[in-house]
């Protein structure tokens, strides 16, 4: 059973806490501090900065990538988009999984800036997609390890709203990078980056918040501590459920066996994983009885569609000013602007108003209603939509996100026992970047979907077959067709652009309804109980 932390009120300020072991003696743990502390924390956020910066960079490169690769249908595959449950090597071995983590991620970045076609990068985007997901969860584990349970919150906020800028600053950079050197560097930059949080973290040692067996027997036991079984399940599961996402109506009929049997597989596949996960109990690779708590299963509910929200928008008026607009990489991100501005700042405004006034409910409801009607707004895009309309439904719409963004995670920092954040956190993270990844794919599926209708249907106003044109990539086109007929491809464009924002509008208003199970909590209230109720000796039956 899980031993909560005991405060002692009367050692304030100090990095120390006291945890009452089961004979009734106290131990005293030691926190590093002042520089050591600081050496840690920083390369720690730093990777999660790389890990949300990987998530956005790609937005704004996509264009010249599916033109080079003629590639326009795996536009979906190009989210780092392999979540991993929250496995439990970092509670084995923090400092050395979390950098093993971070050297898969490295690698992921290495073989997506050297890929040679389409395949090379998916397989590039999935490695750096496993590495991120245990940069995620061991960072939160690290944080957990040198900081005493009082200050963790705080600075996961802090290290959450770093993730967001990193998010905002993603489409800019990766604008200005594929235009003036080569896409091929918004991967490549991870790597200078990556020595530097290695060299780092390699220089001190971090606490452990529990002994560790010895590595040898560690790797004895590794199926059993780290449920293999589980993510063999649930591996082919995703898979399975986004290929037929993808190949429906691109590659394969909706209604051929292929999608078919892809679908159903994958879900057969999920119920067995569920199945799996309930018999392992507590070493399962999502604990199931952690989500019986309101605030981690509604807060994992809800960053699921946020995250998904925010990156089908982000890709989406990425190609809208690219392919429609006819705007440089570099442009596109600087016309992205007004959803980075709101959603940076509303993320920033919202966790200081949340920690002032105590109530987060407010900010993600009201935020997921301003995002929804923000995707209302740009579901009117058009060829020849003026700037001063594109930029208000931007405003509406970063405003929006920004204000849903981060009350969830503040949420379970603050109304979950101490010991229980990272793992609930994890959690929180996996759920949320498998929204992110079957979110992109669903909106490439609709896109891809609707744009070859509407080519097949203006066929003889075009004079190019539909195929030829989605194979150019979103770049290539203007290469194949001229006034009239690029005319018509834009409205085509534009048509498939405004049917992915209906997506938006339907997860945005999911956001909304999920939001609500977070409850009506003061944090102000909460965090005081905390203190009293964890500052009472045990009692002993």
């Amino acid at each position: 059973m899980l031993q909560h932390p005991q405060l002692d009120v009367s050692t304030e300020g100090k990095d120390t806490e006291k945890n009452v072991p089961n004979d009734g003696q106290t131990q005293q743990n030691e926190y590093p501090r002042g520089l050591a502390r600081t050496l840690i924390l920083g390369p720690v956020t730093l990777a999660y900065f790389l890990w949300f910066l990987d998530l956005a960079v790609v937005s704004t490169a996509t264009p010249a990538i599916t033109t080079q690769f003629n590639s326009l249908t795996d536009v979906g595959w190009y989210e780092s988009n392999s979540a991993l449950p929250p496995f439990h090597f970092v509670d084995i071995i923090s400092k050395w999984s979390f950098l093993a983590f971070f050297a898969l991620f490295e690698l992921g970045s290495l073989l997506c800036g050297a890929a040679q076609s389409s395949s090379m990068f998916i397989v590039g985007r999935t490695i750096a997609g496993m590495g991120s997901s245990g940069i995620a969860n061991g960072a939160f584990s690290i944080v957990a390890a040198i900081l005493p349970p009082r200050a963790q919150a705080r600075f996961m906020g802090i290290n959450v709203g770093i993730g967001q800028l990193g998010l905002a600053l993603g489409p800019i950079l990766g604008g200005a990078f594929t235009e003036y050197l080569s896409w091929r560097w918004c991967f490549y930059i991870n790597l200078p980056i990556g020595a530097v949080v290695a060299a780092l973290l390699l220089l001190f040692q971090i606490p452990e918040l529990e002994s560790k067996p010895p590595a040898r027997q560690v790797l004895s036991t590794l199926i059993k501590s780290l449920d293999l079984p589980g993510f063999i399940l649930v591996a082919p599961a995703a898979v399975m459920i986004l290929l037929g996402l993808q190949f429906g109506g691109n590659h394969f009929e909706w209604n051929s066996s292929v999608v078919i049997g892809l679908l159903v597989g994958g879900v057969a596949m999920l119920a067995l994983f569920l199945l799996w996960e309930s018999h392992q109990g507590d070493n399962a690779m999502i604990p199931l009885a952690m989500l019986r708590h309101r605030i981690i299963w509604s807060a994992s509910a809800n960053m699921c569609f946020v995250l998904g929200s925010i990156l089908v928008a982000d890709y989406y008026l990425a190609i809208y000013f690219q392919a429609v607009n006819n705007d440089s990489p570099f442009m596109s991100g600087v016309h992205l602007l007004p959803t980075t501005l709101g959603l940076v700042m509303f993320t920033m405004v919202s966790g200081v108003m949340i920690e002032k006034f105590g109530y987060y409910l407010p900010w993600v409801v009201g935020g997921s209603v301003i995002s929804t009607i923000g995707y209302g707004l740009l579901s009117l895009l058009g060829p020849d939509t003026p700037a001063a309309r594109w930029i208000g439904y931007q405003v509406f719409y970063g405003v929006g996100s920004g204000c849903m963004t981060a009350g969830a995670y503040i949420a379970v920092q603050n109304l979950v026992p101490a010991p229980q954040i990272p793992t609930a956190m994890a959690i929180v993270l996996f759920c949320q970047n498998i929204g992110a990844a079957s979110f992109l794919v669903a909106a490439n599926a609709i896109f891809s979907n609707v744009l070859r209708q509407q080519l097949q249907q203006h066929l003889d106003n075009i004079g190019v077959a539909p195929g030829v044109l989605v194979d150019a990539g979103f770049r290539g086109v203007r290469q194949l067709v001229s006034g009239h007929q690029l005319t018509v491809v834009l409205q085509a464009y534009t048509y498939s652009i405004d049917h992915v924002m209906y997506l938006g509008i339907a997860v945005a208003i999911a956001a909304f309804a999920s939001a609500w199970g977070l409850g009506w909590k003061d944090i102000r209230v909460e965090r005081k109980l905390n203190a009293i109720q964890s500052s009472k000796p045990e009692e002993k039956h």
